[in-house]
């Protein structure tokens, strides 16, 4: 087994660990190496990707990113962290459950060691897959993790509640198909509030992650807690928390022409100090 081998194997054994922990875990959607590098510096224990925040790097909207895209990104985000990450990887770039298990083989060789698998196709008239393609698709992404030389976790999210299909009943017999078809993890974004994250916690016996950053859904980590959720990750909220302050900013240099905005920033000290701690390799410069 080679370094990096060794490091990954190490980062997957302690992504895995968190989800039995006694208490559930936060895990922060970085978008770049220096959003990655400051998280994993202030002790997050565990990075995701965002697609919608990738996207807006790009200056896109969420899904209109490739699986290159995607990639790249991640490869990023793992190089300057020293934590265990796992991808946003929307419904896996492709219908097909083939091509499912192969973004899944290609997660693992940039580096992630865990990765999120969607039901929502992408097609406005259709926007989520029938169930048993939705089930033959996460088969097919378990069958490729489990195939890796390192234990990656499975996430396998319903999308019900994000494409107008408010149907609870629904979206606990995809999450119950998805935990017999193997995923190790288990999600439902936009549930509307805690009876229905109690609701699928009790009926499920993997980890569930719960998504802060929904309008109206202002739960705490022990209320969260107290619904049986494992793993709470932040989705697109810590990047636009940022681009917020990159506007509060910009109308203060605009308006009053004053620059207060600086009281609160970073220091650039602190800043070079988490970047430096994570020993992301430079590449030597070309004479």
């Amino acid at each position: 087994m080679t370094q990096s081998q060794s490091i990954q194997y190490a980062r997957a054994q302690r992504f895995r660990e968190l989800h039995t922990a006694p208490q559930p875990f936060i895990i922060a959607n970085a978008w770049d190496g220096g959003s990655a590098a400051v998280l994993s510096g202030m002790g997050i224990p565990a990075l995701a990707t965002s697609s919608a925040a990738c996207a807006a790097t790009l200056g896109r909207l969420d899904g209109q990113i490739t699986r290159e895209e995607a990639l790249a990104n991640a490869r990023i985000i793992v190089a300057a962290s020293g934590c265990p990450v796992s991808a946003d990887l929307e419904n896996g770039f492709g219908d097909d459950p083939a091509i499912v298990a192969q973004t899944i083989r290609l997660a693992a060789e940039a580096g992630l060691v865990g990765a999120s698998i969607e039901d929502a196709s992408g097609d406005g008239a259709h926007p989520v897959y029938d169930l048993g393609l939705a089930v033959e698709r996460i088969a097919a992404a378990v069958a490729a993790a489990r195939a890796l030389p390192f234990p990656f976790t499975l996430t396998a999210r319903a999308e019900n509640f994000l494409h107008g299909r408010a149907d609870l009943d629904d979206t606990l017999r995809r999450l119950e198909a998805f935990q017999r078809a193997g995923a190790d993890v288990l999600f439902a974004p936009g549930l509307p509030d805690l009876a229905a994250v109690r609701t699928v916690c009790a009926s499920l016996d993997r980890p569930v992650n719960y998504m802060v950053g929904m309008p109206g859904q202002a739960f705490t980590v022990a209320e969260l807690a107290a619904a049986g959720v494992r793993r709470i990750s932040l989705s697109t909220s810590l990047y636009r928390a940022a681009m917020g302050a990159l506007a509060v900013a910009v109308r203060e240099v605009q308006g009053p022409g004053s620059f207060g905005y600086l009281q609160s920033a970073m220091k650039g000290s602190e800043l070079g100090a988490h970047l430096r701690a994570q020993e992301v390799p430079v590449p030597a410069r070309r004479s």
